[in-house]
């Protein structure tokens, strides 16, 4: 038999929080909501009350390549590298930087120069070099910005994936995505601010966990939503069998009451968030269906994107599909696409990889532009750091393998408001280390204010993303655990350089 007391019970689940929690929530309230309307008291926009200052793009699309892509072989472009091939990295070069334990125990360090042409395509001085195994990205090289100075901290996959996503190397933080979300909404009421998608590959080593697009301490409303190639493109978006649309709306309507009275209870915001969440899973029965529906999209398209792009979960189809995302006011859109660890057998693999996705890229590109949407959208293309310029294993002139190399590597934007055609930083002889404008290495940090010119840490290109979006990387913060947390944590800097 129970013998408490619900009275007395009820007073200790009611914590000092929830107790201002609820007082706060009177007429007031309803007056100040009844005034300003709801985008403004909406759960989760930066200071609700706009931008920081005027964005330059109105949405990202985000193409991540997992793994590591080689810029030694795609776009950073070193040809005194062939009259070393086979010789030992010079000491000073590597300068004592730590390696990874797959070639650790090498006796040699053998540079190993790409095998592959390059190409410079110049829109001024400072052209972009491609390497041949991107023809169709070629074809757009005048519209991106290429940036070679790329620097991170991670040596190994899940935690430099983990940085560069949500600005820790330790899992528990917020995505980009997720920061996006809470800093500026959603656009389109029927879809999320955060829509993610996994491109099909030959390749796929390396797992993607979930929190790379979750929400960490964030309101659970600001979760990506992952996009699926097979069955439902959204997990349950089909109502089970019997059940009408009329019936999901009363279970709905009933569910809400339970949640508002509970919220009511105990003033927890997530309450609020899960009700938002069955609302907009709602909506998206209606509006996925239509989205995902490409037989809209005419002749000419497929043309440009390629008959692949009719193949679902291809990344020609990820592509196609973030744009049509875009047109539809999501605000933040990822493409992931795995399978850029090449350690062994690096032509095969990059071959295949660069197969997959370089018509991709350049279509969207071209879309996007031909639309008039470019200007508006910011297009990042990248991994999670680079590759070495030694060999790992053997070394042929033919096949080839390379490490991890988060010293330097390439990231490519586009649109959005950064400028078009050129290449920012640059690397030694050797793309191992960034170098200064006389080509000397150098080994910048991570800046709280003043950057090293000609650097991108990771840090300093999410800073920028969010400016480009109208955001103060400073200035969006989340209070958890009795501390100001955002993205950036304390360090990054804009890289105004590349901007428009």
């Amino acid at each position: 038999m129970n013998n408490s007391n619900p009275l007395r019970e009820y007073e200790l689940n009611l914590t000092r929080r929830q107790l201002f929690g609820r007082t706060a929530l009177g007429l007031g309230t309803a007056a100040m909501a009844n005034l300003l309307g709801p985008d403004l008291l909406a759960e989760g926009t930066a200071e609700r009350t706009g931008l920081h200052h005027a964005a330059k793009a109105k949405r990202v699309i985000y193409l991540f390549m997992s793994g590591g892509p080689s810029h030694h072989d795609l776009w950073d472009y070193k040809p005194k590298m062939k009259e070393m091939f086979g010789e030992q990295l010079p000491d000073h070069i590597r300068d004592g930087q730590r390696i990874t334990g797959m070639t650790a125990g090498q006796k040699t360090l053998p540079v190993c120069p790409s095998k592959y042409k390059f190409t410079k395509h110049e829109n001024n001085d400072r052209g972009v070099w491609v390497s041949e195994l991107l023809p169709h990205t070629a074809t757009v090289a005048k519209d991106l910005c290429v940036v070679h100075s790329t620097f991170t901290e991670a040596i190994n996959h899940d935690p430099a994936i983990t940085y560069i996503q949500t600005g820790s190397q330790i899992p528990g933080r917020p995505s980009l995505g997720a920061w996006l979300s809470y800093g500026l909404g959603s656009m389109n009421e029927n879809l999320p601010g955060y829509v993610v998608m996994h491109a099909k590959t030959s390749f796929a080593e390396q797992s993607l966990f979930s929190r790379l697009w979750g929400t960490g301490f964030l309101p659970s409303d600001h979760q990506g939503i992952l996009l699926r190639s097979q069955g439902d493109p959204v997990l349950y978006l089909s109502n089970p069998a019997g059940v009408t649309r009329k019936d999901r709306r009363e279970q709905l309507d009933a569910l809400a009451a339970l949640n508002q009275e509970q919220h009511k209870r105990f003033a927890d915001p997530e309450i609020l968030a899960r009700i938002k969440q069955h609302e907009m899973a709602y909506r998206m029965q209606a509006s996925v269906p239509e989205l995902m529906d490409l037989s809209q999209e005419g002749k000419e398209t497929f043309e440009l994107y390629g008959e692949n792009a009719r193949q679902p979960g291809s990344f020609a189809a990820c592509c196609l599909n973030a744009r049509r995302l875009a047109e539809r006011g999501v605000r933040n859109i990822q493409i992931f696409h795995r399978g850029w660890d090449a350690h062994g057998n690096l032509p095969k693999e990059h071959e295949s990889q660069c197969k997959d996705v370089d018509q991709g890229c350049a279509a969207l590109i071209k879309d996007l532009k031909r639309l008039g949407m470019l200007d508006e959208t910011l297009v990042v293309w990248g991994g999670e750091f680079g590759r070495t310029s030694y060999c790992q294993g053997g070394l042929t002139n033919e096949n080839y393998g390379r490490d991890h190399h988060p010293r330097c590597f390439t990231v490519w934007m586009a649109g959005g408001g950064v400028n078009a055609g050129i290449t920012y930083g640059q690397t030694d002889d050797y793309a191992y280390n960034i170098a200064d404008a006389d080509g000397n290495p150098i080994k910048p940090q991570p800046s709280k204010e003043h950057r090293t010119p000609g650097t991108m840490h990771i840090h300093d290109l999410n800073a920028t993303i969010l400016h480009l979006l109208g955001i103060d990387h400073k200035r969006l913060t989340y209070r958890y655990q009795g501390r100001d947390f955002r993205l950036t944590d304390v360090h990054g800097s804009v890289v105004h350089e590349i901007l428009t």
